[in-house]
Formats: C-alpha cells, sequence, structure tokens
C-alpha cells in the first residue's frame, strides 16, 4: 500500500468518528426529553461500525476506497425508557406516569471524549503521511 492510501483509511475513519460525534449529541439533547407512553420516549441511538478489507494483490480491480471503516447501521438502545410518577405533566398518561428517555449523559460524555481523541488520532496519521510524502518529494530534488 501507498502512503496515499493511509488518506483513504483516515478519512474513512473521521467520517465514522463524525457520525458517532453527531450521534452523541443527538442522544445529549435528547436526554431529558419525556413522552406519554413508552413507544414514544427517545432511545439512545448508536452506529454501528465494520472494518473494510480487502486483500492487497496484483488484482486489477482492487478498490484502495474499499479499504477503512464503513458505517453499518445506527441501532437504538434496546433499554426501557425511564418511567417518572408525575401526575400534573402534561404529557402524562391515564395512570399520571411520563417516559423519559434512556440516554445515560456520563455514558455519552464518555463516548463523546473517546470520538474526539479517535478523530484526533487520524488527523494526525493523514498529517504524518502527508510529512513523509512531502520529504519524500524533497529527497528527489
Amino acid at each position: 500500500m501507498s502512503l496515499f492510501g493511509v488518506f483513504d483509511i483516515s478519512g474513512s475513519a473521521m467520517t465514522a468518528q463524525s457520525v458517532r460525534l453527531n450521534t452523541t449529541a443527538s442522544n445529549l439533547a435528547n436526554a431529558d426529553s419525556v413522552a406519554g407512553r413508552p413507544e414514544d420516549a427517545y432511545r439512545a441511538r448508536h452506529p454501528v461500525f465494520a472494518a473494510q478489507l480487502q486483500e492487497l494483490s496484483a488484482n486489477p480491480e482492487f478498490d484502495p476506497a474499499g479499504v477503512g471503516v464503513r458505517i453499518v447501521d445506527v441501532v437504538q438502545s434496546p433499554a426501557a425508557p425511564v418511567k417518572r410518577f408525575q401526575p400534573d405533566h402534561p404529557m402524562a398518561d391515564a395512570e399520571g406516569y411520563v417516559y423519559g428517555s434512556n440516554v445515560n449523559p456520563v455514558e455519552e460524555l464518555t463516548n463523546m471524549i473517546s470520538a474526539s481523541r479517535s478523530f484526533q488520532g487520524s488527523v494526525e496519521a493523514m498529517t504524518t503521511a502527508r510529512d513523509l510524502l512531502l520529504k519524500t518529494i524533497a529527497m528527489g530534488r
């Protein structure tokens, strides 16, 4: 693999981490939302990633863009919504309960820090590859 492949791999990783950051931000924005029915309560969403690997060979059909990280799906958390007794709430059901989201803010903030650091690592990999390419070009002068 040439150094140019590093840009494809790092770029796909940065895209994946951007999706992860956006999903986490959405979860945090809806952490305090409530609904009148458990089916309507916001459920935390989490992206699912998969590695894209292809054999490096003399195969002319080899696509370097097929190497990296891809987003398979964004799934909802199976955890039950939080049931709270608030009979005065306008969205309370007949029994006086409202249903809050199942978002754990501590978990989401940890996830945000992890995604941010992963994104930063991909940027550093791209910067290092760029510097190596520039030094290689400078040696040829």
